[in-house]
């Protein structure tokens, strides 16, 4: 039988604010190289960011739940000038946090 993936716990935030600023910049460039540059992709990133420093204020350190949280406030943003989704949001800030821990993203490992 298959084992289960182990949760990933972020380290307990220091300064949340600092972190958002990292996160928004970080997922702004992932944003503008994945496709074309685009104007909505700053507000894309601001929302995302502050969602994320809202929950890490909250002492939200579980990245599954950080994740699922980003999904579900990003539904009410309006994607229609964007090529990105909710989903493809809250991967991308998953991959950026698993990077930013040096944990390799690629096969559950």
């Amino acid at each position: 039988m298959a084992e289960p993936i182990q949760a990933i716990t972020l380290p307990a935030a220091q300064n949340p604010q600092q972190e958002g600023q990292w996160l928004c910049a970080s997922l702004q460039h992932w944003l503008d190289q994945e496709f074309l540059p685009e104007v909505v992709n700053h507000s894309i990133a601001e929302r995302a960011a502050q969602v994320f420093v809202r929950q890490r204020m909250e002492g939200e350190n579980d990245l599954g739940s950080l994740v699922i949280a980003i999904v579900t406030e990003m539904q009410a943003f309006d994607f229609s000038k964007s090529f990105y989704s909710e989903f493809a949001i809250a991967n991308a800030v998953s991959d950026l946090l698993l990077e930013s821990l040096g944990i390799d993203r690629c096969c559950g490992q």
